[in-house]
């Protein structure tokens, strides 16, 4: 706003309302008026850039993420910390226990166990927040020496790390704090919460999501009453079980309003692992308190969570080469490429109404910028030469990768 007040306009301007007054002044460089009047522009012009900077972070739109957090803060939203990475753990004797905290170094980072699972298997969680913990490629050496160990290894990413939430990231969330109203188990409002949860890195809501059911289908028909009671041979709780339902469905209170389907990805945009799952689901509504306001959703919200489903795509190609250069050759990188194409799938999964589609064009255009690589025919997914159709709610991932050497006419 103030950009254009600069110190040569600023002395111009005080030059002039001087000689206003007295035209014989003189004021030229190096004179009385100009020595006197010099230092009074250098500090006006520099009183005109924080006026500036203030307005710049005075709004959110514009300001750095120190000012961003304090605006936020009059919301009540703060930036999602830095979180650790949480590992599956598999040691050998089986019976061999571990006491919790137990520490273990993979490459440069340090991780203790947090939670024995049974039968060897424990949970490590990294002591360094953020992404770092994620990668596990190295071998696994305890801290200490302990009796008895004879293997230990990772075998699963359970729950993702994550690093402190991006400054534009944060900026987003808090302009759709402002633009979609959170409250009371809406849409919004499981957005919000579902993406909070250390670990998840999108998730799709699906309000009513048994509603095929119709509400009268679940009312039981007049027969229903004596055929429960000829019963005979039942265990106690079955037969307990099938009167409550009956009941439940003779008095109209089954219904399929109140039921929530939430599907998650996680952090790394990969398919969650049980873990996470299981998380989630306790968080938002415990299955064993299914309905009751436990958990962060609403009373009379049944809640279930589901993972995104991945599906592996094999591809084929027929491949024309630079000279000198191979399959062999050039794998890597169109591997590297088609990966890189997934990934900004998974990525735009959370936001897409419709389920995903492998496109032919864009897998021969990431290809055509590997190196080595002159062009791309006879592109095939699963054997098909079409786009792909992947089903609701899934992520695509590579499988087998072959190419055949194309001899292209006019190459």
């Amino acid at each position: 706003m103030y950009e254009h007040i600069t110190y040569d306009g600023l002395i111009k301007r005080m030059m002039e309302r001087a000689l206003t007054h007295n035209k014989n002044l003189d004021s030229r460089e190096g004179s009385l008026l100009f020595l006197a009047e010099a230092p009074a522009a250098v500090e006006l012009q520099n009183l005109y850039i924080a006026l500036d900077n203030i307005l710049q972070e005075t709004f959110a739109d514009t300001a750095s993420r120190e000012y961003l957090i304090l605006r936020a803060k009059e919301r009540g939203l703060s930036p999602t910390p830095a979180t650790p990475a949480v590992l599956e753990m598999t040691i050998t004797p089986a019976d061999l226990s571990l006491p919790m905290g137990e520490r273990f170094s993979i490459g440069e980072l340090n991780y203790y166990v947090s939670k024995e699972v049974g039968g060897g298997v424990y949970e490590i969680t990294c002591e360094t927040l953020g992404e770092a913990g994620n990668e596990y490629g190295a071998t696994v050496i305890p801290i200490e020496y302990i009796e008895g160990l004879e293997t230990c290894q990772i075998t699963a990413r359970l729950i993702p790390g994550e690093d402190e939430e991006d400054t534009e990231v944060f900026r987003q969330r808090y302009f759709d704090g402002l633009n979609l109203q959170a409250f009371g188990g809406n849409r919004a409002d499981y957005l919000q919460k579902v993406n909070a949860i250390p670990g998840v890195g999108g998730v799709k809501v699906y309000r009513a999501w048994n509603s095929d059911i119709a509400p009268s289908e679940l009312m039981p028909p007049e027969e229903a009453g004596e055929w429960l009671d000829s019963l005979t041979g039942v265990p106690p709780n079955i037969l307990t079980w099938l009167q409550v339902v009956y009941h439940a469905g003779k008095n109209s209170l089954l219904t399929v309003g109140g039921t929530v389907k939430l599907v998650i990805i996680d952090s790394t945009f990969s398919t969650p692992s049980d873990t996470l799952v299981n998380t989630v689901q306790t968080a938002i509504d415990p299955t064993q308190n299914a309905g009751e306001g436990v958990g962060i959703a609403p009373i009379g919200h049944v809640v279930k969570v589901f993972p995104v489903a991945p599906e592996t795509l094999d591809l084929a190609f027929s491949l024309y080469y630079q000279r000198g250069w191979t399959w062999d050759d050039v794998k890597p990188y169109a591997e590297e490429a088609v990966n890189g194409y997934f990934l900004e799938m998974a990525q735009g999964w959370a936001d897409q109404e419709e389920a995903l589609i492998v496109r032919v064009s864009q897998l021969e255009s990431r290809l055509l910028n590997v190196p080595g690589i002159l062009d791309v025919a006879n592109t095939k997914i699963n054997g098909v030469a079409a786009n792909y159709n992947l089903p609701i709610d899934t992520i695509p991932i590579l499988g087998a990768m072959t190419a055949e050497t194309a001899t292209i006419a006019g190459a």
